[in-house]
């Protein structure tokens, strides 16, 4: 079983991440809120998930030439820096085209982060990476319990959500300021052993399906690995929805007021941390297929809790086990897009953002759009049909990683980056 060691490293890139988390989770309480002082449709904003969507494609365009040019541990740094500078302006800005390009530029330097915390734990710790995944969007789920809470705070006291960009900012430069005192430099590249073992196709599986493992070109990623990028595509659309439009539905459906609706986002935060705390350990002892498949398995039971409930506190409480189950979505099919990428860990980090960009730019204003003809609780019913399609990808995906690869699926042939 492989062994995972929590050093200074890894510590730093956990903290990394979650101030991401701070941002993403805090967000989506806060559209609603946009909304009304705006005085716009809810398919108008959504487009503030479009925003993220376009940040997320430039960004994952911009991520792998950038650690190639100055290396990992400087890119994540220079993407809280835009991350920061990002959310002052979203603080203080207020016209539509404002906030929606604030969030596009938030998007664009957070997903440098992702992208570097993602390939750095994988190279650091090898066969262990998928649990370091788990545990770092872990970290990332523990900030994003903290955001809506202090959002739902902020506006019961009727000082907005605004005020609540600032505490973002001063996060991410504590954060810089310890890594500082403390000394903890992140690694430019990946480990000579690590690149050792990526180059032979040692990767980290790991992701512990049998024939996971052949050598991938450097310039090549496999069916696999553009499987494993639907998913994400699919299970992003998922979170992102639930995270821009479950304060519509428990105020509309479950009766809660703006600030407890904002509030109650923390339940859905709430399951993804313990998911992940807890699946770490698991993705250690078990395959990453078969768990993906009980986590949307787990998924489903708590929509279906969580959409039948007639009053908030059965509805936070489907919440909460939705968000278990949406707990290791992300990190076991990046783990396995990762592993599966070999030496291309930083071009398959950086397409992984398309997917992201593809569901967060997509279902949003879908759903928005349908909430306004039919209501946000109907609307909701197209979450099912997302988990429906992630459980029969992540069964191709299983059987991909089982076939064996003829000799020419190996021959190096370039992918854009």
């Amino acid at each position: 079983m492989p062994r995972l060691t929590h050093d200074k490293i890894t510590w730093l890139t956990y903290a990394q991440l979650g101030l991401w988390g701070f941002f993403l989770y805090g967000f989506g309480p806060v559209v609603p809120l946009l909304r009304d002082e705006q005085g716009t449709s809810a398919a108008v904003a959504g487009l503030h998930s479009t925003g993220i969507a376009a940040g997320s494609l430039l960004g994952g365009a911009l991520f792998a030439p950038v650690a190639r040019r100055f290396g990992r541990g400087p890119a994540i740094w220079f993407g809280l820096t835009g991350v920061a500078a990002g959310v002052a302006a979203l603080g203080l800005l207020h016209p539509l085209p404002a906030t929606i390009a604030a969030v596009a530029m938030i998007a664009t330097f957070g997903m440098m982060v992702i992208s570097g915390v993602s390939v750095v734990l994988t190279a650091h710790h090898g066969p262990a990476a998928p649990a370091a995944l788990t545990e770092a969007n872990a970290a990332c789920a523990g900030m994003g319990i903290l955001a809506p809470l202090v959002i739902g705070a902020s506006v019961g006291a009727g000082l907005g959500w605004r005020p609540v960009m600032a505490v973002e900012v001063g996060l991410i430069a504590l954060v810089a300021l310890a890594a500082l005192t403390f000394r903890v430099r992140l690694p430019h590249t990946a480990t000579a052993a690590a690149a050792a073992d990526e180059a032979v196709g040692v990767t980290p599986s790991a992701v512990a399906e049998p024939a996971a493992t052949p050598s991938v070109a450097a310039d090549r990623l496999p069916r696999a690995y553009w499987i494993a990028w639907v998913l994400m595509a699919v299970t992003g659309s998922i979170e992102v929805c639930l995270s821009l439009w479950t304060a519509d539905v428990l105020r509309t459906h479950a009766g809660l007021s703006a600030g407890g609706a904002s509030a109650a986002i923390a339940a859905i935060v709430c399951g993804m941390f313990v998911g992940r705390l807890v699946g770490g350990r698991f993705a250690l002892r078990w395959p990453p297929v078969p768990l993906l498949l009980a986590a949307l398995t787990v998924s489903l039971a708590g929509f279906a809790i969580f959409w039948s409930a007639p009053v908030g506190w059965l509805a936070v409480t489907g919440l909460v086990v939705l968000g278990l189950g949406n707990a290791l979505h992300y990190p076991l099919a990046i783990s396995i897009a990762l592993a599966v990428s070999g030496p291309a860990a930083d071009k398959a980090a950086g397409w992984s953002a398309y997917s992201m960009g593809v569901g967060f730019g997509i279902a949003p204003v879908v759903l928005g759009w349908v909430a306004d003809g039919i209501g946000p609780h109907l609307a909701f019913l197209l979450l099912p049909g997302f988990i429906a399609a992630a459980l029969l990808l992540a069964v191709r995906l299983g059987r991909a990683l089982r076939a064996p690869r003829p000799a020419d699926d190996r021959a190096p042939v370039a992918v854009g980056a």
